[in-house]
């Protein structure tokens, strides 16, 4: 994009003055001692000074100029020689002050940026191997156990084996879990957006959730009775594994004898939002801001006890932005949590 530098004679102006005021005063004075003092050829020679002097700086400080400004600007980048040549490069150096200063600026900012993606591609490939070794490493140990002898006794067999299998499966889900999250990023996943009750859906959880809250003896439901369907627009499949990733959540980090209750309320004419509340552990306040990050765990030491792959509300972020819409978190330090996401109402 080419920049327009204005054409000032400012400075040339000026120097011209000054060399013609000093130049004139000099022979004004040597006129004056050494021979017969004229004005008029004093004032011929001011203006004749002041002419030469303008027309010679402006040249020179225009080529000057343009010399090393040409190379500044092919350096950085900032124009192509082609447009600079066409532009009436003089003595404005505010307009490149300005323009570098911009260039580097943004140079700063890209490079905080390199640095801020380089920590963050560390840290995901660390997690990314810590997930992966620890069902691998219980595989290969199963494995080997029975290769080394334990293979003879059908109880041990067995038992390891089907150890063996759960390891297997966790790095499928894993697996699977990676696979979904980078379709969502690069936007590779597409949606099949229908109509469908949220009451239903919400219900369906329940049903599927329940065996895994009594082992807690957490209670779901709901805030009220909802005797009517509240239809919406969106992809049921994949909202509903928001629903699940959700109250899996409250469940793997609600206190036992708890609950999980599940509103739905209308937000504006044409939008729902479904909140997600427990009275768990919940969430210190500079841990928030990092929840929806893939692999960030709140607790870094007991949070792989609790199984799954790390990855649940990365998905669950992406599905939602995915509908074009938002989600939230709210959450109390040892008070208890509340997750949030609006839906389009069905027209």
């Amino acid at each position: 994009m080419a920049i327009n530098f204005k054409k000032t004679y400012r400075f040339a102006v000026k120097s011209a003055s000054y060399i013609t005021l000093f130049s004139t005063g000099l022979v004004a004075a040597l006129t004056w001692f050494f021979f017969e003092f004229s004005l008029a050829f004093c004032l011929l020679f001011a203006v004749s000074i002041a002419a030469f002097s303008f027309f010679v700086l402006q040249y020179r400080v225009e080529h000057f100029i343009y010399r090393r400004v040409k190379k500044i600007y092919d350096d950085v980048s900032l124009l192509e020689s082609t447009s600079f040549r066409n532009q009436p490069i003089t003595t404005d150096m505010a307009t490149l002050t300005r323009e570098v200063k911009k260039f580097a600026t943004d140079k700063k900012l890209e490079i905080e940026m390199l640095k801020v993606r380089e920590e963050y591609r560390r840290e995901f490939l660390g997690n990314v191997s810590h997930e992966l070794k620890t069902p691998l490493f219980t595989v290969q140990g199963y494995l080997s156990t029975l290769l080394d002898g334990a293979m003879n006794d059908k109880s041990i067999r067995k038992k390891y084996l089907e150890r063996a299998e759960k390891g297997v499966e966790r790095l499928i889900y894993i697996v699977q879990d990676l696979d979904m999250i980078s379709k969502l990023e690069i936007g590779d996943l597409n949606l099949d957006i229908i109509k469908f009750d949220i009451v239903k859906l919400v219900q369906n959880v329940f049903d599927l959730l329940e065996m895994e809250a009594s082992k807690k003896d957490i209670l779901l439901l709901f805030d009220m009775k909802y005797n009517k369907p509240i239809m919406v627009e969106g992809d049921r499949e994949k909202i509903e594994q928001v629903v699940i990733n959700l109250i899996v959540n409250s469940i793997k980090y609600g206190k036992e004898k708890g609950s999980t209750e599940v509103s739905i309320e209308s937000l504006t004419e044409n939008k729902i939002i479904l909140r997600i509340t427990d009275n768990g552990e919940g969430i210190e306040k500079q841990n928030i801001s990092r929840l929806f990050e893939r692999f960030y765990r709140v607790d870094k030491s007991g949070a792989r006890s609790q199984g799954g792959s790390g990855l649940g509300l990365s998905i669950v972020k992406h599905i939602i932005e995915a509908h074009d819409e938002k989600i939230y978190v709210e959450s109390r330090f040892a008070k208890g949590s509340e997750f949030s996401f609006t839906l389009e109402k069905a027209k």
